[in-house]
């Protein structure tokens, strides 16, 4: 795969005694946008969780633009332009919009910052509200504020975490013009998702992990035309 940002090989992470990744291999091009799919307690999220480096890999490697961040602390990654959107948002319900956006400003490496301004396209529904406190926003406007921000540190690539996940389907479209704006401006998205109408409308590639190993690696397009292997590995 050219240019590539992001390489997963080999990767074993768990809680405690339990293991829950066996192996997880998966890579990410710029301007590539891959889902990561699979059922409840699949391993979708651990996956995310131990490249961001907030659970320790127990073994193999992560590479982010050529460097090997295995072992590294979160906040070390995010500085190398690893971006991370969890499923639970974490935004800062005590700040404004526009607070929550200058805590998440970082400085652009070789391309177009991202600015309020320019996010604020992608988010109309937050130009409405800059003013206003996190608290007092809906689960979907916390979930967009939560990519902006994170946009805010202008990132080569990003993991999400379930981003559709409870979303109103109006919400839903603004999320998926979202990450297709991402992948226009180059940036590399791996989202982790169970909404397959959501993940086929913005992904290009589709890894499909079921009880922590990689079952399908390939394109969105070739899993979207085979329902056998779609009810084999993702229905409940």
């Amino acid at each position: 795969m050219a240019d590539k940002v992001l390489e997963v090989e080999a990767l074993r992470a768990g809680y405690g005694p339990a293991e829950i990744l066996f192996g997880v291999s998966l890579k990410l091009a710029r301007g590539e946008v891959a889902a990561l799919m699979g059922r409840n307690g699949a391993g979708k999220s651990t996956t995310l969780k131990a490249i961001m480096g907030l659970l320790p890999p127990r073994a193999g490697q992560v590479r982010f633009a050529g460097q090997e961040i295995s072992g590294m602390p979160a906040f070390r990654i995010a500085r190398l332009g690893l971006g991370y959107v969890p499923e639970d948002r974490r935004i800062f319900t005590d700040l404004t919009v526009a607070e929550n956006l200058e805590v998440g400003r970082r400085a652009a490496r070789g391309h177009a910052a991202w600015t309020p301004e320019r996010l604020f396209e992608i988010f109309p529904n937050l130009a409405a509200m800059r003013g206003r406190r996190a608290a007092a926003m809906s689960g979907g406007e916390q979930q967009m504020l939560a990519i902006a921000r994170t946009l805010m540190g202008n990132p080569d690539a990003v993991l999400l975490d379930e981003p559709s996940e409870g979303l109103a389907p109006v919400i839903l479209e603004l999320m998926a013009e979202a990450v297709l704006s991402m992948k226009r401006e180059g940036i590399a998205v791996l989202l982790s998702e169970q909404n397959f109408d959501f993940a086929a409308a913005v992904a290009d590639r589709a890894y499909v992990i079921e009880r922590g190993e990689i079952r399908y690696d390939g394109s969105m397009a070739a899993l979207e035309a085979d329902p056998a292997l779609r009810a084999q590995h993702l229905t409940l």
